[in-house]
């Protein structure tokens, strides 16, 4: 897959920027080299390759999962200019 001068000149209009014509053509140029890349990984056959999360076989150090901080519930609401029920209120924001 490959991408046009329009497909760019789209893709700028649709995320609110303004494109100078050489930036679209190395912005084009930069796309179709990621895009051509993708297809390359896409065809390596990856079967009997089983999935990993990192690269190295590392495994993180636990701690125990204790409470360190004090409950500061009631001083921190205190601050609040309005609260209901342990929350704070806030302004209505979507109409």
């Amino acid at each position: 897959m490959s991408l046009s001068a329009d497909d760019v000149r789209k893709m700028a209009r649709l995320s609110r920027l303004l494109i100078s014509d050489a930036d679209a053509a190395a912005t084009l140029n930069a796309l179709n080299n990621t895009l051509a890349l993708v297809e390359r990984m896409a065809a390596v056959d990856t079967r009997g390759v089983e999935p990993m999360a990192h690269a190295q076989d590392v495994a993180l150090r636990l701690r125990p999962d204790a409470v360190t901080e004090a409950d500061a519930r009631e001083a921190l609401m205190a601050n609040a200019p309005a609260a209901e029920r342990g929350l704070f209120l806030v302004p209505k924001v979507i109409e």
